[in-house]
């Protein structure tokens, strides 16, 4: 066997390119802080009359602006929303608006004047805005200034409405394709001197705008990773040893030896193996009947139970650590006329992308290319580098719309370096790798598993005077990035509690609050999960705040209020729902509303749900509202859209596992991991509140409203709390 250990290539100054790309999101940071026209290419007209005026802008001469995007698009709508906020500024006609996505080599090569790349943790508008709405800015300042200058007029005398530059004084007026070249030509100005638009100013931000990606994707015309064919294309299936940690023992080739279409295997590193063929199936055929020998490890003796037990232990060792201690919560507890007390619990969970990894990948001796699905195309081509030996300059990376990504397609990239392992033994010719949606499902990196212990204390009068939660599971860090962990504390895994304002803040204020976090790590891989750690930290709050609640005889929403007196921006969310919720008025027979609230990657969001419950243990989701405050909102069609999806990935959470038997993944296909169907989804309303004073996300937040707002309203129709998820393991599915 011919060993091939993809990624350990030691290049230093490779290495230096990543900057935290194992991460969530992860982007790189060298440092750059450059001009709207950076590089080589700036100022430059190019073929057929096409003008670059800065990095963000191309005109066409028929007036088309063609804006350049450097974040992904996996179905949220980021480059229609980046594509607004740049029309905004740059005042072209909206109708005559194309996007280009850019690659990570130009990126570079330009000394990364699109700046960071990456696309998670909610931040592909939010992390981006000032400086795509300043590349517009900038675009549409030089285009009047060329104007200007071409009729010898102040600029301040001349208005720009739809690409159309206008000079009332004299009554000329001319397009941003007549003048596009003269203006590429002009100094881009100053950063400092440039003012943006109020949002409550917008015309073409902050409106429903159709998105610009839904025709080719709708008609068949868009082409994904997985769908990509290039002359002369290799295929290759691939399988990784099942039990996490274990190694691949040995392989007998002779067996496949002769099979029609078939090339070879290839040992992709010491627990993967690959066969190759001319056709996937003929590889993947191929690969089912190599006789393959796993040395499974020690690992193999692990399940579900002993992973639970070991997380059980978390909940009263004394490793923990403290994020908030305010006042002395246990004491306050021990001290209060009544007591509450609850562990609840969150499995695994697979990304199930429907789209499964791939990668497409060829490698000469002075090139390197990789065509992929990515959340982060830097990191992406860091991969291709470090695990092919070629330099940065020598390799570029080729984005596709993603079929899911969710987290999956992150900062990992582990699917990029199998790929150039594969391909460096067939030189010249691309090798188009595709997992099985078996292998998807087994080499995940699953949704973090934890328990929650929370303790409350009630005082005669019913009032909240003591709340002690303590976390105790797997750390996303410690697995993928060990660099953000300080001090043996890793304050991420308590996302959605955290005391200061901005992020994921707790959006209650009793007198004694203790939040601690006990790490307890398995041999499972984990990562993030759309969502991350807010969804299993908003079940274990909202729906044990439903329980206090019910001790102290309150109704839940009146309960939280009182609380959330010092959270104006909780609260009003909170009342948002409720009022659209149709909080307190009668609902028909065996129907039951259920409420949660919480804040997550910059935005406040809360949810109402309106459930049944037959006697056969079947949940019914009639109706769910849901509201968010975004901050600005640039596309309420696309923040209806995400809400809506955020509904059905919390349904996932509600129903699915990954369970854990002899050290591997039991779920293996959607006939055991079952996404929410349709039919299954209720009616949704989406309810945004902005208050246009920051920014926040919009693809996760509401994730983690949902289930809770469910459970809490399977809570109010059976009198059971459900503490441990899925539910189908009390005898609930839903319908």
């Amino acid at each position: 066997m011919n060993k091939t250990k993809s990624g350990k290539s030691a290049n230093i100054s490779r290495r230096k390119f990543i900057v935290g790309s194992a991460a969530a999101g992860g982007g790189l940071a060298l440092g750059f802080n450059l001009p709207f026209g950076a590089g080589p290419a700036a100022a430059q007209a190019t073929a057929g009359g096409i003008t670059e005026v800065n990095a963000w802008v191309v005109v066409k001469p028929d007036d088309t602006c063609v804006i350049r995007v450097a974040r992904a698009e996996m179905g949220q709508g980021t480059h229609t929303g980046l594509a607004q906020l740049v029309c905004e500024e740059l005042e072209c006609d909206w109708r005559k608006v194309q996007i280009e996505a850019i690659t990570p080599g130009q990126n570079l090569a330009r000394k990364r004047v699109w700046r960071d790349m990456a696309t998670g943790g909610s931040r592909g508008i939010r992390g981006s805005h000032d400086y795509v709405r300043q590349g517009g800015a900038a675009a549409r300042m030089m285009l009047l200034q060329a104007a200007a200058n071409q009729w010898n007029v102040p600029v301040g005398e001349l208005t720009v409405a739809n690409g159309v530059i206008t000079h009332a004084a004299s009554g000329r007026s001319t397009s941003y394709g007549k003048i596009s070249t003269a203006a590429a030509r002009l100094t881009p100005p100053d950063a400092k001197s440039i003012k943006l638009k109020h949002p409550r100013q917008w015309k073409v931000a902050g409106k429903p705008m159709k998105r610009l990606d839904t025709a080719p994707k709708v008609n068949g015309t868009h082409v994904y990773s997985i769908d990509l064919q290039l002359p002369d294309m290799l295929h290759a299936a691939i399988k990784a040893c099942p039990v996490y940690g274990g190694k691949l023992k040995s392989y007998d080739e002779s067996k496949i030896a002769g099979r029609r279409g078939v090339g070879g295997v290839v040992e992709v590193n010491d627990a993967t193996v690959a066969v190759v063929a001319n056709t996937w199936w003929r590889a993947k055929s191929a690969l089912d009947a190599l006789p393959i020998v796993w040395d499974e490890g020690p690992n193999a003796k692990q399940s579900s139970a002993t992973i639970a037990a070991h997380l059980a232990g978390g909940l009263t060792s004394g490793d923990a650590f403290a994020d908030i201690n305010d006042g002395n919560a246990p004491q306050a507890i021990a001290g209060a006329a009544k007591k509450i007390e609850a562990v609840y619990s969150t499995p695994f969970l697979s990304h199930a992308c429907m789209e499964p990894m791939n990668c497409t990948v060829r490698i000469t001796a002075n090139k390197a290319e990789v065509w992929m699905p990515s959340q982060n195309a830097e990191a992406s081509l860091a991969a291709l580098s470090s695990a092919s030996g070629l330099p940065l300059a020598q390799c570029e990376a080729y984005n596709h719309g993603l079929g899911g990504g969710f987290g999956r397609r992150g900062g990992t990239q582990d699917y990029v370096r199998q790929a150039v392992a594969i391909a460096q033994r067939y030189p010249g010719r691309p090798v188009k790798m595709v997992w099985t949606r078996e292998e998807d499902q087994a080499h995940d990196f699953y949704r973090p598993i934890s328990q929650c212990k929370l303790s409350a204390g009630l005082d005669p009068g019913g009032n909240l005077v003591g709340l002690h939660i303590r976390v105790s599971g797997q750390s996303i860090n410690a697995w993928l990035a060990p660099h953000n962990i300080k001090d043996g504390k890793d304050v991420r895994q308590l996302q959605g509690f955290w005391k200061a304002p901005g992020d994921a803040q707790i959006g209650y204020t009793v007198p004694n609050l203790m939040t601690e976090y006990a790490m307890r790590n398995t041999h499972v891989p984990v990562g993030p999960w759309r969502g991350v750690n807010v969804n299993q930290n908003a079940v274990y709050l909202e729906c044990f705040m439903d329980e206090v609640a019910r001790a102290a005889g309150k109704d839940p929403l009146q309960f939280r209020r009182a609380l959330m007196q010092n959270h104006p921006k909780h609260l009003a969310v909170l009342n948002a729902v409720a009022e659209k919720g149709d909080w307190g008025k009668p609902l028909p027979a065996g129907v039951h509303r259920g409420i949660a609230q919480f804040m997550g990657y910059g935005s406040y969001i809360a949810a109402v749900a309106e459930v049944s419950v037959s006697s056969k243990g079947e949940v019914k989701v009639h109706r769910m509202v849901l509201a968010t405050n975004c901050g600005h909102a640039v596309n309420p069609a696309t923040i209806a859209a995400q809400v809506e999806g955020s509904v059905a990935y919390g349904f996932d959470s509600l129903q699915n596992e990954i369970s854990i038997r002899n050290g591997r993944a039991v779920e293996l296909n959607f006939d055991t991991y079952q996404p929410a169907r349709l039919y299954q989804l209720p009616r949704i309303e989406t309810v945004i509140v902005p208050t246009y004073d920051f920014w926040g996300g919009v693809g996760e937040p509401t994730i983690c409203v949902t289930a809770p707002a469910v459970l809490n309203a399977i809570h109010a129709a059976t009198g059971k709390p459900v503490r441990t998820l899925p539910i189908k393991n009390h005898g609930l599915k839903l319908v």
